[in-house]
């Protein structure tokens, strides 16, 4: 079992910044990769970033490329997502997820979820 807790969403005005963290407990070395996804009301779930836990080898989607930074801290088990130059497009709730196996870009391949963490941007 794998428990995962994010926070850090809010309201942001256009161009601002937010770190997202996930605070993950459990059978957590038994993870290699944990990646961040986002839904926007209407709207399928999408990928957003992902990393490896040992050799932190990062991933993003074309959309938050050199605007979103994936980090984290092995020794306090979490994962952070930094969000640079928001748009009103990013507004969504953000999920921590935990891979399972399969393609990192793919929901389906992610078996443990956060509860989410609501972004805002405000134009």
């Amino acid at each position: 079992q794998v428990q995962l807790v994010e926070s850090g969403g809010g309201l942001v005005q256009a161009g601002g910044s937010l770190r997202l963290s996930c605070a993950a407990s459990g059978r957590t070395f038994s993870r290699y990769y944990m990646g961040w996804f986002r839904q926007a009301p209407g709207k399928e779930r999408e990928f957003v970033a992902a990393i490896s836990w040992r050799v932190g080898s990062t991933y993003y989607a074309d959309s938050v490329k050199g605007r979103f930074t994936i980090s984290r801290d092995n020794a306090k088990n979490t994962v952070y997502l930094q969000m640079n130059s928001l748009k009103p497009e990013d507004t969504a709730v953000y999920y921590c997820a935990a891979h399972s196996s399969g393609s990192l870009y793919n929901s389906l391949s992610y078996d443990y979820w956060g509860q989410g963490t609501q972004v805002t941007v405000s134009s």
